[in-house]
């Protein structure tokens, strides 16, 4: 893993958490939730637009992240 990066944009209200900078798409897989997918299916970080009209208590992001051995 890279270093984690996260951003909130106050006025957009758009929450990104990037674990590796590569290039890659975005797939939602709930509403306002999105994955930050490469090519090859891998997720490497995720997307919440509207995050401050998400209650935090019940914000669930059915994300897997896999451990994976430095080279």
């Amino acid at each position: 893993m890279d270093s984690l990066k996260i951003w909130y944009d106050r006025e957009g209200d758009y929450l990104e958490v990037i674990f590796e900078d590569a290039p890659a798409s975005l797939e939602e897989i709930s509403d306002d939730i999105f994955e930050r997918r490469t090519v090859d299916g891998r997720v490497i970080g995720f997307v919440v637009f509207n995050f401050s009209q998400h209650d935090r208590d019940k914000l669930h992001l059915p994300l897997v992240i896999t451990a994976v051995a430095a080279a």
